[in-house]
């Protein structure tokens, strides 16, 4: 059994991806809905927005999860550390969903600031719920499953 307390580099990878199917389902809807209601509904450019955050920012999560697990020396545990680190992903992820929806929808205005404006709010809720889920997961669960195969 193994007793390392650190958050393992394959749990980041794993929280990543699941991360980014549930972040990625909301972008797309969140660009439909936005296109919609102006006019434009896509349903291609919508996959297109989402098919594209999905592979950027799995690799951007990935870096910002190690960054925080350094600054924290752990796991973002108290409703005060989720927060900020909330506060931090969302910066860094809606200015990508604005340069991703501008440059799928071939400009920079206000339909790609309509739809990174609402991702801010539904992803800081959907990220919050994310990192609770994942304190859930005790630490060393994902590593002890991945040596007990081999």
């Amino acid at each position: 059994m193994i007793k390392n307390k650190k958050s393992s580099h394959i749990r980041s990878v794993l929280k990543g991806v699941s991360w980014r199917i549930v972040a990625t389902t909301d972008t797309v809807l969140v660009v439909l809905l936005i296109t919609c209601f102006l006019g434009e509904c896509s349903i291609e450019n919508a996959l297109k927005i989402g098919a594209s955050e999905f592979l950027i920012k799995l690799a951007i999560f990935y870096f910002h999860e190690r960054i925080w697990l350094h600054y924290l020396g752990q796991q973002a545990k108290t409703n005060k550390e989720i927060v900020y680190k909330s506060l931090s992903w969302r910066i860094v992820a809606t200015s990508t969903t604005f340069i991703i929806s501008g440059i799928v929808l071939n400009g920079f205005d206000e339909v790609a600031m309509y739809i990174a404006f609402t991702e801010l709010f539904t992803k800081f809720l959907l990220f919050y719920v994310h990192e609770k889920a994942w304190l859930r997961l005790p630490l060393g669960k994902i590593r002890n499953f991945f040596l007990r195969r081999k």
